[in-house]
């Protein structure tokens, strides 16, 4: 599923089975494995958990599935 093309899916490719920190439209904030992603930049992420900036806390999700128009910043978690 995942897209080894130019720029940004290259990088992508190297975030693979990685804990990774999504930043979403809205100030929402997601961490996870990226399980896998497409030409759109959906996101597959197990074991994911939804952040709340405002006390850090986490929320345990499971498997989500990001729709990619959301996404603003995927960075991995050192």
């Amino acid at each position: 599923m995942a897209v080894q093309s130019g720029g940004t899916f290259r990088v992508m490719q190297e975030f693979l089975d990685r804990e990774v920190l999504i930043k979403l439209k809205g100030g929402r904030m997601l961490s996870g494995t990226l399980e896998s992603y497409d030409g759109h930049l959906n996101i597959l992420l197990k074991n994911a958990k939804e952040i709340i900036p405002e006390t850090s806390e986490k929320r345990n999700l499971g498997t989500v599935l990001v729709r990619g128009d959301n996404v603003i910043v995927v960075s991995p978690v050192f």
